[in-house]
């Protein structure tokens, strides 16, 4: 199990904020900047694959990429699914996929690491980040999970893969960390940042 690839979901239309999401300010840098770099810390990944739609261009214009890709995601207003098989489709072969949202900072390197190291371990045809008690990002897919992934749609597809498998297929990976949060709402926005002592960019509401 040497190739871990991942994908990166960042291709949202942001409607509940009413602006690209992608492009908050995040301690001094873009929300998905931030989110991308430590992604690209993890060792455990041996590629990864940053898949963009809504506000692409301004949240491409954001990030210093060291070593993800840059995948275009057309389908994005189909939900979260289409950006995962755009992910999966760069992907090509490979041992298996990691699925990591690019509104959520609280998935460190080390997180994702401990994750994909324990997985390689014992790998199952699926497995789910387990912190404290509940399920969350990031998400391992095998190989032979692949051809299920192809034919979901809409958004949240994923979860009823988590909850309609066996866990004898899909495995909990323990963290004992809180559950991360994303970034939907200013609530969330302004929840996120005062954990981790970062200011708001009050300017990007436009008041």
């Amino acid at each position: 199990m040497n190739d871990l690839v991942g994908v990166v979901l960042g291709a949202g239309s942001s409607r509940r904020l009413g602006r690209p999401k992608q492009t908050l300010d995040f301690g001094g840098q873009s929300l998905l900047s931030y989110v991308t770099h430590d992604i690209e810390a993890a060792e455990s990944l041996t590629r990864i694959y940053l898949v963009l739609g809504g506000g692409s261009e301004e949240a491409q214009a954001s990030l210093d990429l060291q070593r993800a890709q840059i995948v275009r995601n057309d389908s994005y207003g189909t939900g979260c699914a289409s950006s995962l098989l755009a992910g999966l489709d760069a992907a090509g072969a490979c041992d298996a996929i990691v699925m990591l949202l690019g509104d959520m900072p609280g998935v460190s390197a080390d997180v994702i690491d401990s994750v994909m190291n324990a997985w390689r371990d014992n790998p199952t045809w699926a497995a789910v980040t387990e912190y404290r008690g509940e399920l969350g990002h990031p998400f391992v897919f095998s190989a032979a999970a692949f051809d299920q992934l192809r034919g979901l749609h809409g958004d949240k597809a994923v979860w009823k893969i988590v909850d309609n498998e066996p866990v004898t297929r899909v495995a909990r990976i323990a963290v004992d960390r809180d559950l991360p949060r994303d970034i939907d709402t200013w609530d969330d926005y302004d929840d996120v940042c005062a954990q981790f002592g970062f200011a708001t960019g009050q300017h990007d509401r436009g008041t």
